[in-house]
This record gives C-alpha cells, structure tokens and sequence, in this order.
C-alpha cells in the first residue's frame, strides 16, 4: 500500500479536511464514525465526502504535499486542485 494525500469535504460545515494515509479506506470509516474522539474537527459534521486522492511515491511526498495543501489555506486552490489534473500533476512533481 502506497501513501495518499486525501481531500474530505462537509457540506454541512461548508468546509475542507486534508490528510494523508497509507490505508485510505480505513481512515475514511474512522472519520465517518467519529474514531478519533468528539472533539476531532472531522467529528464536528457527518457528511464529510471524499473529493480527491493523490497517490504519493512514499511518506515524504504525502507529507509534503499535505503540508502545502494546508499552507495555501484557500478553498479556492482546493476546488481548482480537485477538478484540474494538471495541478495534480505539476504539485506531485513539486514535491
């Protein structure tokens, strides 16, 4: 199994949540069924809908990757990530 950055997004909260993994499947059932406590941001709505996987050579590149996501803390650079491939491609590269 390889690492993945991964995009959630809440209708309800009208918010974004980005994460890496290396076991994707099981980490979005321990976000829908609140795994990691009441207090955890994801706990905070229950229609949190998966938005992008971004396979990653190893755990740097997914870290990297996150961290940057996170940095830019602009939905608009998340919506323009999740429909254009090519950012997808040119941030991978980056990183």
């Amino acid at each position: 199994m390889g690492w993945e950055v991964y995009i959630m997004h809440s209708d309800k909260l009208n918010r974004f949540y980005i994460g890496c993994t290396r076991k994707m499947e099981e980490r979005i059932q321990q976000h829908l069924t609140h795994f990691f406590g009441e207090d955890a941001f994801t706990a905070k709505a229950d229609d949190w809908v998966l938005k992008l996987q971004l396979a990653c050579k190893d755990e740097r590149q997914a870290k990297s990757v996150e961290q940057h996501i996170k940095k830019m803390k602009s939905s608009k650079y998340i919506n323009n990530l999740i429909q254009f491939t090519e950012m997808q491609e040119r941030l991978l590269s980056r990183f």
